[in-house]
């Protein structure tokens, strides 16, 4: 094992707030819970212009996002593109989260409330935006109204609309309520994006002051009014079943009010307090059917993969030219096989939900990164209509995917809370259940063989994938004769979400379908993760075969990919790529490359490293560059390739699930480390939007992290490291 310090994190956030922001945070449940229990307009404040704007008496500028806020910065990037069609005081914008309810019962006025795949902007930018100009314009006209003047006449900034010819003005607040009268105009123009003031601005984050000073309530801080607590442990064998428990035995411990069997695998205790349904639920005697699966090993697991790298039977994801033939006629082969393993969300915030059920109404409180999906959750656990139930979206201590296709959580509070009519009841994962029953990343294997001419140009490449499917897992229906599209991100044809750099012209990558028993999930960067790294440390690798300078290798592939190329440049350029890195404490600095492109953004990185004698690596910078054509916030784009590059480079360094007996063996994070603030490098962000589409950010950067490290790894040890995590081996030269 290599030298990298795992350590273990000391202080934690309540114990940073303690002396401040704890108090502030118990006032504000309340307010907090209640008033987004119901929207702004339906309290009485004032009524809507459109279901996207509420202006108060008081000049308060409401705006209403649909799509959830879990760390990403999307609530404040939505509010800049309403506010900026809106020409609002940005002073005085706030947000809310609108209900799945409230968009179940106004025929989804708010559109998609799914946040996962970087889609939070770039699929919802334009109807937003036509919500805030909409407003604007029935604004502006109330003031006309008044004046009897044509609205043309009238001009709007900063929630104040004027009218020069007669030197009159009024402000949004003073004319809302007559401009929620009118209707709506038919034709909805939008600014050029070339003339924003507000969005394509570095702006403040809208939550920034409430989380820093603790006041902002996660789904954990819930307190409720009567509300007890639950605490739930789940057949430990996926696929497993209890076959019976001894309530008795512990019944009458402190605060215990119900022993509850949640599904035909799971029990849950619910007591006055969560801990003291924990310990209860410690000492309950559960006796379970482990079932099929309790025999199965990792060593099984990558043996299946392995087999699949040479099976006849795979689908194709990308093909063209006759790749068999040119590999037979190739000057020079390169082969190499890479893996990458199952990994956990490990989201802060373990998964929970608080929920109150009655026979006519069930109410849920939690994070989720789609209101909708636990709306119907709900909905079917409770036996109820859609309709009779109501979630509150609550922001998120983590999603990361964990919180977004799948809602087994809700299901389970609402079937803890059917049993307690009328009561709020709060179901909080153990950190051990929450590592031990996600939704884990897919673990995949990949051979690769790369055939050269006699210029040392790539002439054929066949890259196979044999691994898990996560539609296969969650969605089946969508897996179309064998085929999941979700395998090949990064690697398609054409298109505008994920496409291959490289021009090859023999070139097959197919997939052999291998899905071992362990739940797959989305895990941000999905399979962009794992792809990036088969073909960039491989393109690297046949670069080196072939005598050849890694970038000057790609740019000849990438003559027909000037975007993928832009973003590559870009940090090569900045990063100093012609010349040596200077040295760092005595040590030599290495540099690595690699690019993508992935849920609709070009990123590239360049990553500088240094490896000590005895095998201790260190991560210096990183510079990275992406193109995501429209930058609505740069800042927010900067901290989000910072993220990304910390969830990144831990799973590349220490992220890794095994099997043992049918489980996952890492319980909490002494055996799932995550990255330190000591691991982390210095990041150099280009952010280099041109225009003309609109992709993610949340996402794509994470996929170069780990390749540009391990391609600068080669550099600095001539060693290439082609299984993660990159803790199990040894760096120490020979």
């Amino acid at each position: 094992m290599n030298r990298i310090e795992q350590g273990r994190a000391g202080l934690n956030r309540r114990q940073f707030i303690a002396t401040g922001g704890a108090a502030a945070a118990t006032a504000a449940v309340g307010s907090f819970v209640f008033g987004f229990a119901t929207t702004a307009a339906a309290q009485g404040a004032a009524p809507e212009i459109n279901a996207w704007v509420v202006v108060q008496p008081d000049e308060r500028v409401i705006v209403r996002i649909a799509r959830s806020e879990m760390g990403q910065g999307t609530l404040t990037g939505l509010a800049q593109l309403v506010a900026e069609e809106l020409e609002a005081d940005w002073s005085r914008v706030t947000t809310e989260y609108p209900t799945p309810g409230q968009n179940l019962a106004r025929k989804r006025v708010w559109g998609n409330f799914s946040t996962g795949g970087s889609r939070g902007i770039r699929e919802s930018h334009e109807y937003v935006r036509r919500g805030g100009a909409a407003a604007r314009m029935m604004l502006v006209q109330a003031a006309a109204d008044e004046w009897k003047v044509p609205a043309t006449e009238c001009r709007a900034e900063a929630s104040v609309i004027t009218h020069a010819a007669s030197n009159r003005r009024t402000t949004y607040g003073k004319v809302a309520a007559a401009a929620a009268k009118l209707s709506p105009p038919a034709n909805v123009p939008l600014k050029d994006p070339k003339t924003w003031k507000l969005a394509g601005k570095r702006m403040a984050r809208l939550d920034t002051v409430e989380k820093t000073n603790g006041s902002l309530v996660y789904g954990a801080d819930l307190v409720l009014p009567g509300m007890l607590s639950a605490a739930i442990k789940d057949c430990p064998v996926f696929g497993g079943k209890v076959k019976g428990f001894d309530a008795a035995k512990v019944s009458a411990m402190p605060g215990v009010k119900k022993v509850v069997a949640v599904g035909d695998s799971a029990v849950a205790v619910v007591a006055d307090t969560w801990w003291r349904a924990k310990k209860a639920l410690d000492a309950l005697p559960i006796d379970y059917d482990l079932g099929p699966n309790a025999g199965v090993q990792d060593a099984a697991i990558q043996a299946m993969l392995r087999e699949g790298l040479t099976a006849e039977q795979a689908v194709v994801g990308n093909r063209s030219g006759n790749v068999k033939s040119a590999l037979a006629g190739a000057t020079r082969r390169v082969e190499a096989v890479y893996s990458y393993p199952h990994q956990n969300h490990a989201t802060m915030e373990p998964m929970n939900a608080t929920a109150r059920w009655t026979a006519e109404r069930c109410e849920v409180w939690t994070p989720t990164q789609n209101g909708e999906a636990a709306l119907a959750a709900a909905a079917e656990a409770a036996g109820l209509k859609p309709d009779q139930c109501e979630v509150y979206k609550l922001p998120l201590g983590g999603g990361f995917g964990r919180r977004g296709a799948v809602h087994d959580w809700v299901r389970q509070a609402v079937v803890i809370a059917r049993e307690l009519p009328g009561t709020p009841v709060k179901l909080l994962w153990s950190r051990e259940e929450d590592m031990t029953h996600g939704r884990y990343h897919p673990v995949t294997m990949c051979k690769l063989t790369a055939g050269l001419d006699d210029k040392g140009q790539l002439d054929a490449l066949h890259m196979r994938i044999s691994g898990q499917s996560i539609l296969a897992g969650l969605f089946p229906q969508n897996v179309r004769e064998g085929r999941d599209p979700v395998v090949f991100q990064g690697l398609n044809e054409g298109g505008g979400e994920a496409m291959f750099g490289y021009t090859v012209p023999n070139l097959l990558i197919d997939h052999a379908m291998r899905n071992p028993h362990v739940p797959p999930g989305f895990w941000r960067g999905v399979n962009l993760n794992q792809n990036a790294i088969y073909v960039e440390c491989f393109i690297d690798e046949v670069a080196h075969a072939a005598g050849k300078d890694p970038l000057e290798f790609r740019r000849a592939l990438m003559k027909n990919h000037p975007k993928h190329l832009a973003v590559l440049e870009a940090v090569a350029t900045r990063a100093g790529w012609d010349k040596p890195a200077a040295d760092v404490r005595g040590q030599k600095v290495f540099r690595g490359l690699a690019q993508t492109h992935g849920f609709g953004s070009y990123v590239a990185a360049c990553a500088e490293v240094s490896v000590s004698a005895d095998g201790e690596l260190a991560i210096h910078r990183i510079v990275a560059a992406t193109d995501c054509g429209h930058a609505v916030n740069p800042q927010q784009i900067e901290a989000q390739i910072e993220g990304s590059f910390v969830y990144g480079l831990g799973a590349a360094l220490f992220g890794e699930c095994t099997v043992k007996d049918g489980r996952i063996e890492q319980t909490n994070f002494d055996s799932y480390p995550s990255l330190l603030m000591r691991h982390m490098p210095k990041v150099e962000s280009i952010v280099m939007p041109s225009g003309g589409f609109w992709g993610g950010v949340g996402e794509p950067t994470i996929a170069v992290a780990a390749p540009a490290v391990l391609n600068a790894i080669f550099a600095a040890t001539g060693k290439r490291v082609r299984e993660l995590p990159l803790r199990h081996h040894s760096l120490k030269r020979a």
